[in-house]
């Protein structure tokens, strides 16, 4: 379960070179889940998903997606930035 898009000055340069997007996710929650969470709430084209617990007992998934300039975009409609 998707529980929000995590943003910091890094999650946003890196969304911008890396076409990547961080989000806060259930500490239950694969990467396959995340994948496919992604796809179908976005309607996009996940390329890969990495997961990591942060230092406050939360989980956050880094997704790459496969087209270009995705990640912005994304960003955009969800008035990230």
């Amino acid at each position: 379960m998707i529980i929000h898009p995590h943003v910091t000055e890094k999650a946003t340069m890196l969304a911008e070179k890396n076409n990547l997007l961080q989000f806060i996710v259930g500490v239950d929650d694969t990467k396959t889940r995340v994948k496919k969470e992604i796809e179908a709430l976005f309607k996009v084209k996940v390329h890969s998903v990495n997961t990591m617990m942060t230092t406050k007992g939360k989980k956050k998934a880094i997704v790459v997606f496969e087209d270009p300039n995705t990640a912005t975009e994304l960003a955009s409609r969800l008035g990230l930035f």
